[in-house]
């Protein structure tokens, strides 16, 4: 069971730069792990947190471990929990 964050790389609201914060094993992990962290439930997108560059550190601080855009996707997928968007 784990949170995993990716590097701050995708521009958006603010100026900032934006992460993703999805779990391995289950939506419930990574709704309780973004209380903690104080980010809002109107960031969540389906399978994923969109987090600001602010928050990158503290969610490393509390447990989250950072992977590669590639592997958080990778991970994502093998556990099942991907959502896609509906065209």
């Amino acid at each position: 069971m784990t949170v995993l964050i990716d590097p701050p790389n995708w521009p958006g609201p603010r100026g900032l730069m934006w992460s993703h914060l999805v779990s391995d094993s289950s939506l419930d992990e990574l709704h309780t792990f973004a209380v903690l962290l104080g980010v809002p439930r109107r960031a969540f997108d389906r399978d994923h947190y969109d987090v600001p560059e602010t928050v990158h550190a503290h969610a490393l601080s509390l447990g989250a471990q950072a992977v590669s855009s590639r592997e958080l996707l990778s991970r994502l997928i093998a556990a099942g929990l991907r959502r896609r968007k509906i065209r």
